[in-house]
């Protein structure tokens, strides 16, 4: 079955006075992964829509939702599809790709409806599109690989760029994973905000009974949330988007809006933060 729920953006002056309860409720995104569902959440920040798919060995289709205005989907939209779980497939535009771990399919805008198979947990990211460009299944070998962070201040990890334009072409959407390396707990500090456009965070290769802290807020304005395996976080653009584990971890990232430059960001000083 197809759950949809909507978020409607929030001002920093509005985020100042929510206790945990309304944070989560604003800002968190749980409960996306249910067998035998499609669970999706349309946020009005970039029109970015995150959810999740779990087919349980049944074909689950996605075609129309109707808070996108559209018939279909993908009529105006683009959409990049993560497999986080064992093998399956996704059929898309008439052709069925095979998605191990790890890997990302993007499709592009006018494809109709898609077919989620096998036993694979898929991750679902989707952005408005002004052109139709093709659809490619992006293996973690084929995409760009960045190695950052030190030991020292427990933040090594790995980033692997997929849809992003040192590997290919996409209308507005982002998307990459980041693995922290056994020992480093830090993503993503020194912080940063991206006023040009919001981001999407999902945290998972958390075992159980391990938390990751994710702090978000103006820089002087921090909150946080405490987020478990298979949860993610709303990044509005006045928030920086950080966090640290009480173990390694991996997570997605996905940004959507005015500019696909990955460095055009506005980067906060370790001392600005309160």
């Amino acid at each position: 079955m197809l759950f949809v729920e909507t978020r409607h953006a929030v001002d920093p002056e509005t985020a100042k006075q929510f206790d945990t309860q309304h944070l989560r409720k604003n800002f968190c995104l749980s409960g996306m992964f249910a067998r035998g569902d499609i669970r999706l959440t349309y946020t009005h920040y970039d029109r970015l829509i995150a959810g999740g798919a779990v087919p349980d060995g049944k074909d689950l289709v996605l075609a129309k939702v109707a808070e996108t205005g559209t018939e279909s989907v993908l009529d105006r939209r683009e959409m990049t599809i993560v497999n986080i779980g064992p093998p399956g497939s996704v059929k898309a535009g008439g052709q069925t790709y095979d998605m191990a771990s790890g890997d990302m399919l993007y499709i592009g805008m006018g494809q109709g409806e898609i077919i989620f198979s096998g036993t694979g947990r898929y991750y679902i990211l989707s952005a408005p599109a002004h052109k139709e460009y093709p659809t490619r299944l992006v293996t973690i070998s084929d995409s760009a690989k960045v190695e950052l962070g030190s030991e020292g201040t427990s933040n090594k990890r790995t980033i692997f760029q997929y849809v992003h334009p040192l590997v290919m072409t996409s209308c507005q959407l982002i998307v990459g994973m980041t693995k922290l390396a056994p020992g480093s707990v830090w993503n993503t500090m020194p912080a940063h905000t991206h006023d040009r456009r919001s981001e999407i965070y999902l945290y998972f290769d958390l075992s159980e009974n391990q938390n990751v802290m994710h702090l978000m807020g103006e820089p002087k304005q921090t909150r946080h949330l405490i987020l478990r395996n298979e949860e993610g976080a709303v990044s509005p653009p006045w928030s920086i988007h950080s966090g640290a584990g009480t173990s390694a971890y991996s997570f997605i990232w996905a940004m959507a809006g005015d500019n696909i430059d990955f460095t055009d960001m506005d980067m906060v000083a370790m001392g600005e933060l309160e």
